[in-house]
């Protein structure tokens, strides 16, 4: 005769077959409208349908780039973080299927943790520190990592567009010309916008998706500045050999910045580790003095109080030595 399961352990088990069906489901949906979109657009290229830009006079052209810059400014204000982060870091993952993992991951761990003898609140603050918020800072770590990789070779693309555009060379040759010569991840960025080109997508659109694969102004105003000029002409060249100047002088003013505020991060850093520092020292030179601040309910509010007061002090420290360039 099989012994009944205990109650915490059926509770644990019904909410991780929960997140396994809406995960399966979210994925076939998913899926599903992933192919419909890929069916249709296969359709329009085999039909020879394209999307031509109209002709119109000035004024109704000045008013439908003004209004396509207040939509694309609209769509930034309201997008998802968690998408841009997602996109900038060049993972395949939707913002639906991440949080799917995240919630199954941190459902399995708070279930582990109290299987294990680990108390529920404990176990719950455990799981989802571990599940939901180091994923989201591996992620932005990644992200960071990613942009910073593509600016430091954003100026060199423009001024190769320039140089072929004052050459003769059409623009969408000069974008090839970045996908095959610089490297990852402007490169592999340039290479989906000519790769797009190629299958039947007009460069606005290439270049709008890759704004949005890349959220950076630099990237949207390179895409708004094309946009325009292919409606209302101008000098391509000319715009792009400023946007690289604008660029470079970010980049100096950035690296100014960051030179002036290494002396208050390196304070920061070592205020912020002189407790740790003494509380080890203490605990080798006299194991028990400091049993008391884990063993009572006077010792957990000292605690807490101090965790929030240093909290704090950081914050404030890192407002005042972040500067938005």
């Amino acid at each position: 005769m099989s012994l009944p399961l205990p109650p915490d352990v059926i509770a644990v088990l019904v909410l991780l077959a929960g997140c396994l069906v809406a995960f399966v489901g979210a994925a076939r949906v998913s899926g599903g409208a992933r192919g419909a979109r890929l069916a249709r657009r296969k359709s329009e290229i085999l039909a020879g349908r394209g999307t031509p830009a109209t002709k119109v006079d000035d004024p109704r052209r000045r008013r439908a780039i003004a209004a396509r810059l207040r939509e694309a400014d609209k769509d930034r204000k309201g997008g998802s973080k968690l998408r841009d982060e997602l996109r900038m870091a060049g993972a395949s993952l939707t913002p639906g299927r991440w949080t799917l993992f995240s919630s199954l991951a941190t459902v399995a761990l708070i279930g582990l943790g109290h299987l294990s003898g680990t108390e529920w609140g404990t176990a719950v603050c455990a799981g989802a520190i571990a599940g939901l918020g180091v994923p989201r800072l591996a992620l932005r770590w990644k992200a960071a990592k990613r942009k910073a990789r593509f600016m430091a070779s954003f100026a060199d693309a423009m001024d190769i567009i320039v140089r072929g555009l004052r050459s003769g060379l059409p623009l969408g040759v000069c974008v090839a010309v970045i996908g095959r010569e610089l490297p990852e991840p402007i490169g592999a960025e340039f290479r989906l916008i000519s790769e797009g080109q190629r299958f039947g997508m007009s460069l606005r659109e290439a270049l709008d998706r890759a704004a949005e694969r890349m959220p950076t102004p630099e990237m949207r105003f390179f895409a708004i500045s094309v946009a325009i000029q292919q409606q209302t002409g101008g000098n391509l060249a000319e715009t792009l050999a400023r946007l690289s100047d604008v660029i470079r002088a970010r980049k100096r003013m950035r690296d100014k910045v960051r030179a002036f505020s290494s002396e208050a991060k390196a304070s920061a850093g070592i205020i912020g580790s002189m407790p740790f520092a003494v509380m080890l020292l203490m605990t080798l030179t006299s194991p028990r003095y400091l049993d008391v601040l884990f063993s009572s309910a006077t010792g957990h509010t000292l605690l807490g109080i101090g965790v929030a007061m240093m909290t704090v002090g950081s914050l404030v420290i890192r407002r005042m030595i972040d500067f938005d360039i």
